[in-house]
């Protein structure tokens, strides 16, 4: 599955722009894949499960021991050296092989191994969360940066209102008040550009810190695949696919492995032991006598070691009903998982559609106070309309547009929320290129079956990129505006575009 086509019924609010020249969403989420460091954490922590699963098999595989002392009797009363030798080395050798544990073994076996498919699928959570983050990211500047130069404009067509309107007071054709008005709106436009300005830098600090590096000059996103026709079609795709829901349900299905490895702990154990005896008296045993007896020797025994525990305080009963409560909370936690997902994924369609409904009524909105506009300037020039007509006329349609990009942004983040938490917004799901996609199988195939004591993994080297360095943004903008948004509203061939009459 591939994102290759614009979302139906949105169209972005920027011209055309080379490839070459600025950032695509595809180049924004691959680098948040290769680099984002809460995602490389997030792997980390699964490499971490994966390692439960030898740990409880270490538990059911033989135990090698060996053990010395040399002894040295500083202090030796006795004088028979045949009852109280002064000097002995001892060495010990055991090999004990678990024969039968209770199923406590086996049972954490199988719940490491649950554990370690609920790691993944929070993996999977988490990579569709970071992306979510980028997208987010992403479609903000690209709001913010139309929103910066729609004030621009607006600034720039209060400033020519202005001028005018002081030109037309010297002739006697407007009023003190018509001048203050102009110059009251012309002010309030500048703090609104500022504040603008202000959102715009947040919005690319923002993209720094989710994808690690500054916003370019970012294209028009490609279309949200697959979106569901209604919010029950969602909703029945999520509870299948959602990666949090099905960690939660795998979590809960580990803890009944908990609850019979805890009972376990009541049953008799059975070990196969095999061990090993060596001395030496280092010729201190019968010093004195002669013929002298013999300094070295060593045993050999083979048998089986059985425990059957009677009483334990009531520590197993209670490490029993502890592993039962913990499967209740794992459940009820899935249900509200799940509940979670469901309003997750409702309240994402819900947004898409009335977003979608919103950006069609915005461009009508838009349309008809441009025309407004201009019939207002038109009407102004023969004495029909105010400054302050004017001015609100101009007022809405600033008002209008940004409600209109707004409204794009808001329907593209829905949607890929709504993606999100269907389980659809992965890597693979994207068809991210960029290099070989991360596998969590692969680790937990290298280490399953590992024996060693000694084989441990090479130091880690972080792969999550520092933004340290990058420079702080500002509010230039790297896109065009829309010439749809920008086009002029007054049309009159004998006066200028924006020019108030």
């Amino acid at each position: 599955m591939r994102v290759s086509v614009l979302l139906a019924g949105v169209a972005m609010v920027t011209v055309a722009i080379a490839p070459a020249a600025a950032d695509t969403l595809r180049e924004a989420l691959v680098k948040a894949y290769n680099t984002n460091p809460g995602l490389a954490a997030e792997r980390a922590n699964v490499r971490a499960s994966d390692e439960n699963v030898p740990i409880a098999k270490a538990q059911g595989r033989p135990n090698v021991g060996v053990s010395g002392n040399y002894t040295e009797n500083a202090l030796n009363s006795s004088q028979n050296s045949l009852l109280s030798p002064d000097r002995q080395l001892q060495a010990n050798a055991q090999l004990a092989v678990p024969v039968y544990s209770g199923g406590r073994v086996r049972n954490s076996i199988k719940g490491a191994e649950t554990r370690v498919e609920a790691s993944r699928m929070q993996l999977r959570g988490t990579e569709s969360d970071t992306f979510v983050g980028v997208v987010g990211a992403y479609m903000d500047v690209i709001r913010d940066e139309a929103i910066v130069g729609l004030n621009k404009e607006n600034v720039k067509v209060l400033e020519v209102n202005l001028q005018a309107a002081k030109d037309r007071f010297q002739v006697g054709d407007l009023t003190r008040t018509d001048v203050a008005q102009s110059d009251a709106r012309l002010s309030v436009a500048r703090g609104q550009l500022e504040q603008a300005q202000a959102q715009l830098i947040s919005s690319k600090e923002s993209y720094i810190r989710v994808v690690g590096t500054p916003p370019g000059q970012l294209e028009d996103p490609p279309a949200l695949p697959n979106l569901p026709n209604a919010p029950d079609d969602a909703v029945d795709v999520a509870l299948k696919n959602n990666p949090v829901l099905l960690a939660a349900q795998r979590n809960s299905d580990a803890t009944r492995f908990d609850i019979d490895a805890a009972k376990g702990a009541r049953l008799p154990t059975l070990s196969g032991v095999v061990g090993g005896n060596y001395f030496n008296y280092l010729g201190s045993y019968g010093s004195g006598t002669s013929p002298k007896p013999g300094q070295t020797g060593s045993a050999g025994t083979v048998g089986l070691q059985f425990s059957v525990p009677l009483y334990q305080g009531g520590g197993p009963s209670a490490q029993v009903r502890q592993a039962q409560a913990r499967r209740a909370q794992a459940l009820e936690q899935a249900t509200d998982t799940e509940r979670g997902v469901i309003a997750q994924a409702r309240s994402a369609y819900a947004i898409w559609k009335s977003s979608l409904e919103v950006i069609a009524s915005s461009q009508r909105a838009v349309e008809a106070n441009k025309l407004s506009l201009e019939g207002v300037r038109a009407e102004n020039s023969v004495g029909n309309r105010t400054i302050l007509d004017i001015l609100n006329a101009e007022q809405e349609l600033l008002n209008s547009q940004v409600t209109l990009v707004t409204a794009q942004r808001d329907a593209y983040v829905a949607g890929f929320a709504l993606l999100a938490a269907m389980g659809q917004a992965e890597a693979r799901d994207l068809g991210l290129e960029g290099g070989t996609l991360y596998d969590p199988l692969t680790n937990y195939k290298r280490v399953k079956g590992k024996w060693s004591d000694w084989d441990i993994d090479p130091a880690y080297k972080p792969i999550g990129t520092s933004t340290r360095d990058t420079p702080p943004q500002d509010s230039s903008q790297k896109r065009p505006l829309d010439p749809q948004l920008n086009a002029p509203v007054d049309t009159a061939p004998d006066r200028p575009a924006n020019e108030t009459k």
